[in-house]
């Protein structure tokens, strides 16, 4: 086997020397577009929830419950009704004696008519003010509830958008392996067409550089699904150069992990509060039902008879008033719906601390993988400085032609999994914080 000592040994190492130099300066370049990317996670997260349909729900209930209230102040204006009847009676009041004279006393006739026209002003009535609570409540309640369905599209975003990073990430160290392999391609084949090496050393790196050309199309179609799934949620339009900016999210989880214990920013919380507090005013408006309710009231009518019940003309007549309206007895119905309320305010009480501790143990789940993952990617770098050390030595040594091609493959394929390695630690690293700071309920950027 024919070897050329000095040049033929150099070149390998200044390609490997490029390679590796080229592979810094797009981390770094990637690093630096991350950070000044306009395209962030909490952007998305915001977006999402405003592009979710049931966001409109919000404005919806707000104005079925202002409906709901323009009824209730509908009812301190007076009111008005019309009614008529006309009957026939078998039985009339009758006089038991007769008249000075003999003569017999008149009976009315056994035909009545009334037609007349009511109205009616309430002037107290101490339970709407509280049933206007109620409906206030009511609201705050539906509103919390609306905002807790669509917070779970948070999680969605965050999963769709690591993946779009994860694949860009791999997808950077593949490009630099395969930039590699084509190079040890072009040598294998100047030394295949020179007689010092078998076709089969040419053969074997042309089919490792075809199979990790396989694996970027794999990564491009699977950051190109989490792209449009990403698109699906937010109402964007996304393309394979928009830049997705890997978030920094180490400080803001180390301060969440400092208020684990009196947190409780999710939505959910607020939903639980605002039960309680719609028990609250049911229970002071079943008070206020149990008060008596006052109203005046006129009658404007014509009928035979008219106020006279012995009259047997038609005629005109008109009455005036105040009405109370009390019910102080109902059987104990009151009592029990406020029993009822009583158990609902302990449901509620029992769901929120069962929430609690579901989310106190997924939170110890999510630092325990976060801390995990730090103390990964700390050891991550120098498998990789180790790996590619290797690696710079086979390159010389296939260069000089004393290894194989499979040899050097294999070796590439070491420091290539490596660096895998620590693409997907360092995105999964941020996910899980993502993630942990999601389930926290706390804002990310």
């Amino acid at each position: 086997m024919t070897r050329s000592p000095g040049l033929r040994a150099l070149v390998p190492a200044v390609i490997a020397l490029s390679i590796t130099l080229t592979g810094r300066t797009f981390a770094q370049r990637s690093s630096a577009n991350e950070q000044r990317g306009s395209i962030t996670l909490g952007a998305l997260q915001a977006a999402a929830v405003r592009h979710d349909p049931r966001s409109r729900q919000l404005d919806l209930l707000a104005s079925q419950s202002a409906l709901r209230e323009k009824s209730l102040d509908a009812e301190r204006l007076p009111s008005l009704g019309i009614s008529a009847q006309g009957q026939y009676q078998s039985v009339v009041p009758e006089i038991p004696f007769a008249l000075p004279g003999g003569a017999g006393a008149p009976l009315p006739p056994h035909d009545s008519y009334d037609a007349h026209i009511e109205a009616s002003e309430p002037l107290y009535d101490p339970s709407r003010g509280k049933r206007r609570g109620v409906e206030r409540a009511s609201l705050a309640q539906s509103q919390a509830r609306v905002r807790t369905a669509v917070y779970q599209l948070r999680q969605e975003v965050n999963d769709a958008y690591f993946a779009v990073l994860l694949a860009r990430a791999k997808r950077a160290e593949l490009e630099t392996v395969i930039a590699d392999l084509e190079a040890r391609l072009r040598q294998a084949r100047d030394r295949v067409r020179e007689g010092s090496a078998l076709p089969s050393e040419a053969a074997t790196v042309e089919a490792e550089l075809l199979r990790q050309r396989q694996s970027l199309t794999e990564l491009d179609a699977n950051g190109d699904a989490a792209l449009d799934v990403l698109g699906e949620l937010t109402g964007r339009t996304f393309n394979g150069t928009d830049s997705l900016a890997l978030p920094r999210l180490a400080d803001d989880v180390a301060r969440a992990r400092d208020s684990l214990d009196a947190s409780r920013a999710r939505p959910e919380y607020e939903q639980f509060a605002r039960s309680r507090e719609l028990l609250e005013r049911q229970s002071a408006s079943l008070t206020a039902k149990e008060l008596p309710r006052i109203s005046a009231f006129g009658r404007i009518g014509y009928g035979r008879p008219a106020l006279n019940p012995l009259g047997t003309e038609f005629d005109d007549y008109w009455m005036a008033g105040v009405r109370v309206e009390w019910s102080p007895w109902n059987w104990g119905s009151t009592g029990r719906t406020r029993e009822e309320l009583a158990l609902q305010r302990q449901i509620v009480a029992t769901e929120e601390n069962a929430f609690t501790e579901r989310i106190r143990r997924a939170a110890a789940s999510g630092l325990a993988t976060v801390d995990r993952l730090e103390q990964t990617l700390a050891a991550d770098d120098t498998i990789i400085s180790l790996r590619e050390n290797v690696l710079n030595e086979t390159r010389i040594r296939f260069g000089e032609g004393v290894v194989t091609s499979a040899e050097y493959v294999d070796r590439e394929t070491d420091a290539l999994n490596a660096r895998l390695a620590r693409a997907t630690h360092r995105v999964e690293l941020e996910r899980a914080r993502a993630a942990f700071l999601t389930l926290m309920g706390a804002e990310v950027r």
